[in-house]
């Protein structure tokens, strides 16, 4: 498959990585649909994109406004063969905190925006792309989680956000298996530390020094980078079931 040819659904659209993906699809030739909670700048989003794109509001913690959102998209776009999971929340927490221990919701919280929102999407997704026609590898789609260096290396304050990215990461493989009979492929990728709107509403001095800790290249990684990899995985069929770190080979420290 290529780029051109793409008929995505992004979560998470309205900025980050999300955005970056969306813009990166259009510039390429193909059609995207942007889902997320925030409707005024993902209605502009979309706007700024042209006629290739359309944004459709979903909480991807709700099973109806998701099912809804991906049959908006196949009516959009004729059908869909990439979803890229980006919509989630960082969730940071100690389990004892200074009042007290972490409260079981907010664990609970994290734990259906990131790991659930993302599986919701999934099956609607491979729901949608199982009536695809195969291309000459009997290919039909791709599903992309946004998993984290966080799942390897989880930082103090990280427990809830570090098991949604194992989570993501850990289902990757046996949804790959289970959908191959479809044609349709899971990847995950492991960002390590982005310039996404958190950080870049950091001061200066603090963005330049979490870039310093990547060994190469010594700067924080451009959603534009984890735009690129998209495509490859997408246009590389022999990709499946695999969680490919882009973190410049940072391993983090434990806070």
């Amino acid at each position: 498959m290529k780029m051109k040819d793409a008929r995505a659904v992004i979560t998470g659209a309205a900025s980050g990585l999300g955005n970056a993906v969306a813009r990166h699809v259009v510039a390429q030739g193909g059609k995207v649909t942007l889902l997320d909670v925030q409707e005024g700048p993902g209605q502009a989003a979309a706007a700024e994109l042209g006629a290739s794109a359309r944004f459709a509001k979903c909480d991807v913690t709700s099973e109806a406004e998701v099912n809804a959102a991906m049959e908006a998209a196949k009516a959009f776009m004729g059908g869909v063969n990439l979803l890229v999971n980006c919509a989630g929340v960082i969730g940071a927490g100690r389990v004892l905190g200074r009042n007290g221990p972490m409260a079981g919701d907010f664990f609970t919280k994290v734990i259906h925006i990131n790991l659930i929102g993302t599986f919701l999407c999934d099956k609607a997704a491979a729901s949608v792309m199982q009536e695809n026609t195969p291309n000459e590898d009997g290919e039909r789609g791709v599903l992309i989680h946004t998993s984290s260096v966080a799942a390897f290396e989880g930082q103090i304050g990280q427990a809830a956000y570090s098991a949604t990215k194992a989570g993501v990461m850990g289902m990757t493989m046996p949804i790959a298996r289970e959908l191959a009979a479809f044609g349709i492929r899971c990847v995950s990728i492991a960002p390590g530390i982005f310039r996404t709107p958190m950080v870049a509403g950091m001061p200066q001095e603090i963005q330049d020094s979490l870039g310093r800790q990547s060994p190469f290249p010594p700067r924080l990684g451009k959603p534009e980078e984890y735009a690129q990899l998209v495509q490859s995985i997408f246009e590389i069929p022999m990709i499946n079931g695999e969680t490919i770190r882009i973190d410049g080979a940072i391993r983090m420290q434990p806070k």
